[in-house]
């Protein structure tokens, strides 16, 4: 995938890590959550975008197992790893603003923590309007405001420590930046859906350590690729010490808890 940039480039090491540090405490809680709302709507044919390792996919073949399920993702590292861990779906490798769909297949397309990550995010819309049936409908999450989120805000933090004189702003500018429910509700509109429901959702995480989240975003997140272009090594055990250090100093020893704000957006056909 070389002519993906390397904020949203997964490399094919980086989904365990982001699996095993990140998922049960970032996604799991927000996964459970979407998948509820998605099977009230009682859906036939589902297509999940951004499907990463298949944490909201999991929950989706639980909550609806009369479903259809189809899961994407841009990066076929995230497929790869996702079609191994939830079998039940039929898995693709898909560009969201090029869906390998035909008109009108699903009746509920779901994204949990990916429509941040597309680059034309009305050109996604407008692709999830095609491939729904009239009356189908569009589910999906954003990261809200980085200091509304503790375990991210304090990776933030640490990073700008680490390094002051150019700080990684990927958190910042990427995850957390797609929160505004007007700027939302006017992409919809250009991809000529209609904004039916926002809702903001604040569930808790809870982690081994504010260590294991440092090693989970240095080596299972983009944040990586930034990390490494200002000279640093994500495995380096001082800068992952460093990082622990400073988080730990905001949430706290041992099995820390933060909490999490996302924004719920639902659109229709």
């Amino acid at each position: 995938m070389s002519g993906v940039p390397a904020e949203r480039r997964w490399a094919p090491s980086m989904p365990e890590a982001y699996e095993r540090y990140l998922v049960p405490v970032l996604f799991r809680p927000f996964a459970r959550e979407l998948a509820g709302r998605a099977a009230a709507l009682r859906p036939r044919r589902v297509l999940e975008l951004a499907a990463g390792t298949g944490v909201l996919t999991s929950e989706l073949v639980a909550a609806a197992p009369a479903a259809d399920v189809v899961a994407t993702d841009l990066n076929e590292a995230m497929v790869e790893y996702g079609r191994g861990r939830v079998p039940e779906a039929s898995w693709r490798q898909a560009d969201a603003q090029r869906l390998p769909f035909g008109d009108g297949a699903f009746d509920l397309v779901v994204c949990q923590f990916g429509a941040m990550f597309f680059p034309d995010r009305p050109a996604a819309f407008a692709e999830a309007r095609r491939v729904l049936a009239p009356g189908g409908r569009l589910l999906f999450s954003t990261w809200g405001p980085i200091e509304e989120h503790g375990f991210d805000a304090a990776v933030q933090a640490a990073v700008e420590r680490a390094f002051p004189a150019d700080p990684p702003d990927f958190l910042r500018t990427l995850p957390h930046g797609y929160h505004d429910p007007a700027q939302v509700s006017a992409d919809l509109d250009g991809g000529g859906l209609t904004p039916e429901r926002h809702e903001t959702v604040v569930l808790d995480g809870t982690a081994e350590s504010a260590a294991a989240v440092a090693t989970g975003f240095l080596t299972g997140t983009p944040l990586r690729a930034a990390v490494e272009a200002r000279g640093g090594r994500p495995e380096d055990p001082a800068l992952q010490a460093f990082l622990a250090e400073e988080m730990t100093a905001r949430l706290g020893e041992g099995p820390v808890t933060a909490s999490m704000s996302a924004e719920l957006f639902l659109a229709g056909r």
